[in-house]
């Protein structure tokens, strides 16, 4: 099958990978970004030497601004302005091969739809929360160009008074709810240049005011400017990408929607920053911009059921009920890394995290074998590690469709459990030190929202009928 190289233009990183036919990563290389045109060229020109392969078809590349992807010409940007640069027709010519140009929000919007949060809907709108606000819009799962720039979200006016923005205008959603407008927000508050979006979300978990404030300075404008795009378009979806699309998801529980008319389900992204160079490689393949990739057959894809839940939350209970009622096969992280511990010896904490880890990896490699349409159940606590590895084992194993059933009890009943079972554990596993750390992990533990959820509070008796019938109409939807 042929292959595309998918590159990703940044203000801090150029990203560049050699994309399979259904999206998967399999080489990637990255560079840092420069306000010269000419030195990004020669370093996206590098990058796709050192990608390139017999198999490679085509080259597609996101940029930031705003692009006329019919005629792949770059109309203006921001601190990589590639308008004076003829980079598409200058790359073929290094590179021998077709070179497809279009908006980087509308590549990452592209691999949602085949990969990501997109999947199953045709109408779907894509604000990617950075530095700058980007936007994108799907209709019948075709990108909208318009004449040529349409999905500018970035520029919606929340506030005609407001701050000048890049575009000349005033008051646009860029300059009250981007990453840059969050740090002006927190140095009007007084509260320093070095506080991070996780460290405003613990304050105002606590009850700080100030915190609130900057959040809902934050929130509120950008609720503005969602309601207005669904007032417009009435999309399926609204997704949050970028940087901080997840933080932005959050803080919008700041700023509930207040009109009923224009409500929309809003969800996080879900690809991160691999959604760039997936979208940019898809499209290359399609063979022209604006041509949606189909996403793959769920019926030949490998499926997980994600059981997740921090360590004595009760997971290892519901999986094995759910494999013994499903059939389908489960792989726990303790079931492969207890016999290493039992061979190897015990070690310390991070001897356990590195055997973790490793396991985990293994457990993957695993399902990568498996057949196609081939249902797993892993059994992990998947918080253990940054979200992007999970990501890249389940590209890596073809895995195409996840459900998560996500596990948990207070923390005291956790710590009674860790205690009880102390002396049934293998050497390594961390001991009754852990436990006070077990209960603060209960606080502040929350599910992967990866796909359908199912929550299971497992102080209370585990309706294993319900489950199995929402699994069964998972499945059956993706067939």
């Amino acid at each position: 099958m042929p292959l595309s190289i998918g590159i990703d233009i940044g203000g801090t990183n150029l990203r560049a990978a050699r994309i399979s036919a259904t999206g998967q990563i399999l080489d990637r290389i990255s560079e840092k970004s420069a306000p010269d045109p000419e030195l990004v060229l020669s370093r996206i020109a590098g990058m796709v030497r050192r990608l390139d392969a017999p198999e490679v078809a085509a080259i597609g590349i996101g940029v930031p601004g705003r692009v006329d992807a019919r005629l792949r010409r770059v109309l203006s940007g921001g601190y990589v302005n590639l308008a004076s640069v003829s980079l598409a027709e200058r790359l073929e010519d290094i590179a021998g091969k077709p070179v497809v140009v279009d908006n980087d929000c509308n590549m990452a919007l592209v691999a949602e739809m085949a990969l990501g949060a997109g999947r199953g809907h045709g109408d779907i709108v894509m604000f990617t929360i950075g530095t700058g606000i980007g936007g994108a819009v799907a209709r019948n799962r075709q990108i909208m160009q318009g004449r040529a720039t349409a999905g500018q979200l970035g520029h919606i006016t929340v506030d005609v008074n407001g701050e000048t923005c890049a575009c000349g205008r005033r008051g646009c959603v860029e300059t009250t709810s981007s990453g840059t407008a969050l740090g002006r927000h927190i140095a009007r508050a007084g509260l320093g240049a070095d506080v991070s979006v996780d460290q405003l979300f613990a304050r105002d978990a606590a009850g700080d005011i100030q915190a609130r404030g900057v959040l809902e300075a934050w929130a509120r404008p950008l609720r503005a400017a969602i309601d207005t795009t669904v007032a417009v378009l009435d999309p399926d979806l609204v997704l949050l990408g970028g940087g901080l699309g997840r933080a932005a998801h959050k803080a919008l529980a700041c700023a509930p929607a207040l009109a009923p008319w224009y409500q929309c389900k809003v969800e996080p992204a879900q690809l991160g920053d691999d959604a760039g160079v997936i979208g940019a490689g898809l499209q290359a393949l399609a063979g022209e911009a604006g041509m949606t990739p189909a996403p793959t057959q769920l019926g030949r894809a490998r499926r997980a059921v994600l059981v997740n839940g921090i360590p004595a939350s009760g997971k290892s209970t519901v999986s094995r009920g759910i494999a013994d009622r499903m059939g389908w096969p489960l792989l726990a992280l303790d079931t492969v890394k207890n016999p290493f511990l039992e061979v190897l010896g015990g070690g310390d904490r991070e001897f356990n995290r590195t055997l973790g880890r490793a396991s985990y990896q293994a457990i993957w490699s695993v399902v990568g074998e498996a057949p196609a349409g081939t249902t797993v159940i892993v059994d992990a606590w998947f918080g253990f590690q940054p979200r992007q590895i999970l990501e890249d084992h389940l590209r890596k194993a073809g895995v195409e469709q996840t459900a998560e059933i996500w596990c948990h009890a207070p923390g005291e009943v956790l710590a009674e459990r860790y205690r009880a079972r102390l002396d049934q554990r293998p050497a390594g596993h961390p001991g009754a030190a852990y436990i006070p750390e077990l209960i603060e992990l209960a606080r502040r533990a929350e599910p992967l929202r990866r796909g359908p959820l199912f929550d299971v509070d497992t102080t209370k008796p585990i309706d294993f009928d319900a489950i199995t019938e929402w699994l069964k109409a998972i499945i059956e939807a993706g067939d």
